[in-house]
């Protein structure tokens, strides 16, 4: 504190007698006296604030010849205001769950009807599923980056693949892929030069991405028992994203790999691995013919493995494009690509297991 703190100085401006203005202030002298004989500084006319200020000043001065300090160090302070911490906020899910719940349970319910009425029609599903997937990768491509990777070939030729792998086995898929990757090449040289390296490069990478890896559901669906080995498929992957989510939204706390996607956790890993494994040996035990519990629960460890790797995957794409989700089709869920990205890794691993535990059928 200044000076000033303690009033203006004698003279001018000063009301009362000389031997009023004489009188001491200060601790010395009697209460009642000094609060009779202060001195009355003239105030100007301010504005409400100041008004409240110059208030606020004579009070000070009051508590001052009242307490009687002794030094002016010792003047009263004015608490000062510390704000109160915000409440504590709840944990809350990262999209509208639901929105992605409905969503869910429709699209759920449209493949197991496809899978267990006519095959057929569910080959047209993963084949329509496909196309609309690479449509969104090659769009975000050319958004994000000016990558043009030609949609055409890779929308015929990946369609064609899956048909080929349901027809023809895995030798069919790799004629398919083999053939769409020809036709990226050859499309691509319509155009003027400028980019071409990295156009195709990124049109091969998106037939193998997207449905060269889907064809392997096909081939599941192609064994005598194969709807209960997509639904096999389709229900471990899912039961370990949701116990990835589950446990790690209510107990995660160490990051799994903070730069490529931060909401993963440790612990949610160690969910996912947990859930699948007991849904793995529920579903070799009951649902696959010839199989057995104990390779349920690799079945279900070898799942939970790839379908993270594959979510992160598609998570380290999209931090390179800038995006939040490849698409907006699915409410809550994201883009067609934003449900298969766990799905894709995890389909040949599946099949490979599913063929080395009951056989081809």
């Amino acid at each position: 504190m200044n000076d000033s703190s303690w009033g203006a100085p004698q003279g001018a401006g000063y009301w009362g007698t000389p031997e009023m203005r004489a009188a001491p202030a200060g601790p010395a002298h009697d209460v009642h006296d000094a609060q009779q004989t202060r001195p009355m500084p003239n105030v100007p006319d301010v504005p409400d604030a100041g008004r409240d200020a110059a208030d606020r000043a004579d009070r000070d001065r009051d508590a001052a010849h009242v307490s009687g300090p002794l030094f002016r160090d010792e003047m009263p302070q004015e608490p000062m205001s510390t704000p109160l911490p915000p409440p504590p906020q709840k944990k809350r899910a990262g999209r509208d769950l639901r929105a992605a719940i409905g969503v869910g349970v429709g699209l759920g319910a449209v493949i197991v009807a496809s899978l267990f009425i006519v095959k057929a029609v569910f080959i047209g599903v993963i084949a329509v599923a496909v196309v609309v997937g690479l449509w969104e990768l090659t769009s975000r491509l050319q958004e994000r980056k000016g990558i043009k990777a030609p949609l055409v070939p890779l929308a015929v030729g990946g369609a064609a693949m899956v048909i080929a792998g349901y027809v023809r086995g895995p030798e069919g898929a790799w004629v398919a892929m083999a053939l769409t990757a020809l036709a990226v090449l050859v499309w691509r040289m319509t155009e003027p030069p400028e980019g071409y390296l990295k156009d195709v490069t990124a049109g091969v990478f998106a037939a193998f991405y997207v449905p060269f890896l889907a064809t392997f559901v096909a081939l599941l669906l192609a064994a005598d028992d194969g709807p209960w080995r997509v639904l096999t498929f389709l229900v471990l992957t899912v039961v370990s994203d949701t116990g990835a989510y589950a446990v790690g939204w209510r107990f995660g706390k160490h990051k799994l790999a903070p730069r490529i996607s931060p909401g993963k956790t440790r612990e949610g890993l160690l969910g996912a691995v947990a859930f699948a494994m007991a849904a793995g040996a529920l579903c070799m035990e009951f649902l696959i013919d010839g199989g057995a519990w104990w390779q349920g629960l690799l079945l279900g460890l070898a799942v939970a493995a790839s379908a993270t790797l594959g979510d992160l995957g598609e998570s380290m794409i999209k931090r390179d494009l800038g995006i939040k989700d490849m698409g907006t089709l699915l409410p809550g869920h994201g883009g067609i690509m934003d449900r298969l990205d766990s799905l894709l890794p995890t389909a040949p691993v599946v099949w490979l297991l599913m063929v080395l535990f009951v056989g081809s059928g």
